[in-house]
């Protein structure tokens, strides 16, 4: 019964969608100011984009395995909600900059405009993260899906600029570049579909 509730997908969605709604619901509540949320929204964001981009790479690796392929089967959902999340983050930030002038003039700082090329990135990616898509782009579809390698590195320097830190940075994206290394400099055994 377990297993049956969690293969449905609107269940994956809403589970993918709880840190969103509490954060949310803190915020409407005035527990918490715009600018409390925009590191646990881009934490997230970089988090669930983290775990879509390892499943290639573990499956390179491990090969198929039950589990793995559970959430292969559900990457793209991960990938979009990763996209919810940093438009999330956008939604923050605006509210508590508050007024377009003072987004401008810091929008130039390294940690600033990587977050927002991040998120031109993620644009496309999201809007093509369908079946209809896929067909519509043939071959085009995995290229244009390789554009998350430069927004998670883009991610990466946001992450250490804005906070002034690079290691809460590294200890999530060390574990995806060790990866990605291995499934380019080792033999890998097994590709999985879409990778």
């Amino acid at each position: 019964m377990l297993r049956f509730i969690l293969n449905k997908k609107q269940v994956f969605w809403l589970l993918l969608a709880i840190p969103a709604l509490l954060m949310l619901l803190r915020f409407y509540s005035g527990d918490v100011l715009a600018m409390d949320m925009l590191h646990p929204t881009g934490e997230w964001s970089a988090r669930l984009m983290i775990i879509a981009m390892m499943l290639s790479p573990l499956v390179s690796l491990l090969g198929p395995k039950p589990w793995l392929g559970w959430l292969v089967q559900r990457r793209r959902a991960l990938g979009v909600a990763a996209f919810a999340y940093a438009v999330l983050h956008l939604i923050f930030y605006v509210i508590d900059m508050g007024n377009l002038d003072d987004m401008l003039a810091e929008f130039w700082a390294l940690g600033i405009w990587t977050g927002w090329a991040a998120m031109l990135l993620f644009v496309p990616l999201a809007m093509t993260s369908n079946d209809a898509s896929m067909r519509r782009l043939k071959a085009g579809w995995k290229r244009l899906q390789r554009l998350v390698y430069p927004a998670a590195v883009l991610v990466l320097v946001h992450w250490i600029f804005i906070h002034n830190n690079l290691g809460p940075a590294l200890v999530h994206f060390i574990p995806l570049a060790l990866l990605v290394a291995a499934r380019f400099f080792l033999s890998p055994k097994f590709q999985p579909k879409g990778a």
